[in-house]
């Protein structure tokens, strides 16, 4: 039977697209306290389910799929750009395809926009007729407002008229880092993305007995089952090391390993793959925040995800991209090992000019892991690292990184690395790191 939470959740998902809600109101229509009503809603606005935004409210909003993650609604761009609703708040719902800025004659301005688009522009009354008669929503920036027949255009298309004290540029850029955030999150493979669902997962109940592991075993040739409560809560994990011994009638319970290792659905492939390897475990079971189970991924399953990443071509760039997009792998002349080397640019200096601590173990960090891939060694999972900074490597410098292998295993390595600056020895360090076989 489902909790009063999971029934408040089914209730919001199951809300037509643009729907209010209220605590109040859903605390009266499940009856349900409101303290449990507002902690649904909040994990309602965590999943995308609805938006909350600023003197309007609650609504339900379209759900995002993955492909589609790039896209903002116009109910997020209220919330990035600190805006006011004038009108059309019936339609804060949309998805947005684009936004135009309005920076040309009125004429031209209206050749480029269309349905679902947003307009961004300044204190011009026509133009936020002409958009709103186009389909598209309108952006007015510099705090302005606009005459009543244009907002009750917006009530009847129910498209919305939002204004805000940025300027055209700020709110561009702002509207822009938002969407790049969204391609970014789009690209970085979540654990939800690839477990077995839990209908599709073999459980064991806590009530059950060892028998019922054998059953399983013999059906699937599986032999790690999570051990759960009639309310789907995880107690354990059984494995055929832990029944090792025991009578076919003793309960499940009584040889489990409880408190298993878990992982939340939105945690990353690779936080999983590096706790998987540490804690030198084949599967691990994936809850949400009540610790109800809602599937399994396994080791194989993590290393798939790991080699589609690697294959993806990267769309919106990272920090840690920026640093290293201009490092490139050459030959040393002795032979003896590969040289990564990089300019410095402003973006990767501290305020003194000279290399941050950051960026520089980034870069080591990245020399690394090019390195061990390169000899099939597989990806690295950092255990330790010590730097050593010997002298400051300027804005502009050209920087070499020598890493050397001293010692490698099937699952751990111990490297040396050296960085080079004209000539002169700027940095050392030393790396432990746990190796992710291919």
């Amino acid at each position: 039977m489902a909790t009063k939470h999971e029934q408040i959740l089914q209730y919001i998902n199951s809300l037509p697209v643009g729907e209010k809600i209220s605590v109040r109101q859903i605390a009266k229509d499940i009856n349900v306290s409101e303290g449990t009503a507002y902690r649904a809603i909040k994990e309602a606005e965590n999943k995308g389910y609805v938006s909350t935004i600023e003197r309007v409210g609650t609504i339900r909003i379209e759900t995002k799929k993955k492909e589609n993650f790039e896209k903002l609604t116009y109910a997020e761009v209220v919330n990035i750009v600190d805006g006011q609703v004038l009108g059309g708040r019936a339609g804060l719902h949309k998805t947005l395809n684009k936004f135009v800025i309005g920076a040309m004659k009125l004429e031209a301005m209206m050749r480029y926009t269309g349905a679902g688009n947003l307009l961004i522009v300044g204190n011009r009354t026509n133009a936020h007729q002409y958009a709103l008669e186009a389909g598209a929503a309108v952006l007015i920036t510099g705090g302005f407002d606009t005459e009543d027949h244009v907002k009750k255009l917006a009530d009847e298309l129910e498209l919305p008229i939002i204004s805000t004290s940025y300027d055209t540029f700020t709110v561009g850029t702002m509207i822009n880092r938002a969407i790049y955030d969204q391609l970014i999150k789009k690209e970085i493979v979540q654990v939800e993305d690839i477990l077995t669902p839990v209908d599709k997962t073999i459980c064991l109940n806590v009530q059950d007995t060892v028998s019922i592991w054998y059953q399983h075993n013999y059906e699937t040739g599986h032999g790690r089952f999570p051990v759960i409560d009639q309310n789907r809560k995880v107690h354990g994990i059984v494995t055929s090391k832990d029944i090792m011994g025991y009578d076919h009638s003793v309960l499940i319970e009584k040889v489990m390993t409880k408190n298993p290792i878990t992982v939340l659905g939105k945690t990353s492939v690779a936080s999983a793959a590096q706790m998987m390897v540490w804690e030198g475990i084949e599967v691990l079971p994936v809850v949400d925040n009540q610790n109800r189970l809602q599937g399994m991924i396994s080791r194989q399953d993590v290393l798939k995800a790991l080699q589609v990443i690697q294959r993806q071509p990267q769309i919106g760039e990272k920090l840690d991209d920026i640093v290293t997009n201009q490092f490139l792998p050459i030959e040393d002349e002795s032979k003896r090992s590969n040289v990564f080397r990089c300019e410095v640019s402003p973006q990767m200096t501290n305020h003194l000019g000279t290399i941050s601590y950051g960026v520089f173990t980034t870069l080591v960090t990245e020399s690394v892991n090019r390195y061990l891939r390169a000899q099939k060694k597989g990806d690295i999972i950092v255990e330790n690292i010590t730097i050593y900074f010997i002298k400051p490597v300027q804005m502009e410098s050209m920087l070499e990184i020598h890493p050397k292998i001293l010692e490698v295993g099937r699952k751990f390595g111990k490297i040396d690395i050296e960085a080079y600056s004209d000539g002169l020895v700027v940095g050392k360090a030393m790396m432990m790191v746990q190796l992710i076989e291919r």
